[in-house]
């Protein structure tokens, strides 16, 4: 067996997963910030910002260009839990799958893809409430504003204020999110990878990695991003007498009706030119992480 096939042992998979998703994150935090602020914009506020481009100039004018880097730690915190856990598991359960060479089928693909993903999720849920509140803050006027220091304050804050079970507020729907996330991400980035070898017109290397994870990244804007404005409200909103605002239904119910269906893909552009940046970038720290450990330690 050559070196390039050696496999890769588990525990770097682990590694290599979160450590890929924490250096994309460091180039997409501001992406973030955006698409987070445009899903909990309502009708009143979209007057004031109706692209995100003009969102993003009211933010650098308010709070400075370091502002669109608030939530940076919670974002690394939440790359360090949720992609370390489900890059590590899809990674190693798809090499369990492997007999003979041969890859797992497309359907088998998006089934591991969806279990990496909800456990992938459920660790990493406390991160994103905090990561949430964090972008979301400066929108608030200064009396409102939670202004948590970093990611650490805003965990032991909303311990204490809110209690524990405030850190999986919205797990259901974050889960349901990863779900659909992953089944599309992972499945269709080495779905897309392997298609465009069997052209020929592609060899393994940047340009492969880059192509895959395009195509990989559209796919997953469009089909997740329902779930994830469902989510991003449900994990922002107050707690009152020790009970959330509303409940799932309730702010599925509350879109349709005050701001109609397709509020559901609001924020579509700056999700996209998160998510898909962030596709591509994850995938080919990931990549490069794995050939360097097969040329220098295998």
């Amino acid at each position: 067996m050559s070196s390039q096939q050696k496999p890769i042992p588990n525990r770097y998979k682990f590694l290599f997963g979160g450590s890929a998703g924490c250096c994309a994150t460091c180039f997409v935090q501001p992406l973030d910030l955006l698409k987070n602020r445009m899903q909990m914009t309502g009708p009143e506020e979209r007057k004031k910002y109706k692209t995100s481009l003009h969102l993003m100039a009211n933010v650098i004018k308010q709070e400075g260009v370091l502002g669109l880097y608030n939530g940076l730690t919670a974002g690394l915190l939440r790359q360090a839990t949720y992609t370390t856990t489900r890059l590590g598991m899809y990674t190693w359960i798809s090499d369990v799958l492997t007999f003979n060479e041969k890859p797992p089928n497309f359907a088998l693909k998006a089934s591991v893809g969806m279990f990496a993903g909800v456990c992938g999720a459920f660790v990493g849920t406390p991160a994103e409430v905090a990561l949430i509140r964090m972008t979301s803050d400066g929108r608030l006027p200064p009396d409102q504003r939670r202004n948590y220091k970093n990611v650490i304050d805003a965990l032991i804050r909303i311990w204490r204020e809110e209690g524990v079970r405030t850190w999986w507020r919205g797990a259901v729907p974050t889960m349901g999110r990863a779900m659909v996330v992953n089944a599309a991400q992972l499945a269709t980035y080495f779905q897309a990878k392997q298609q465009l070898l069997v052209t020929g017109r592609f060899e393994e290397g940047v340009f492969l990695h880059f192509m895959a994870s395009m195509i990989s990244g559209v796919v997953t804007a469009t089909a997740s991003l329902p779930v994830d404005i469902t989510k991003t409200r449900l994990q922002n909103m107050k707690t009152i007498d020790g009970k959330p605002e509303f409940g799932p239904i309730e702010v599925v119910v509350n879109i349709l009706k005050h701001e109609g269906v397709l509020a559901f893909w609001k924020g579509l552009t700056p999700y996209y030119f998160r998510i898909g940046p962030h596709t591509v970038l994850t995938f080919l720290f990931l990549e490069q992480f794995n050939a360097a450990y097969r040329k220098y330690a295998a």
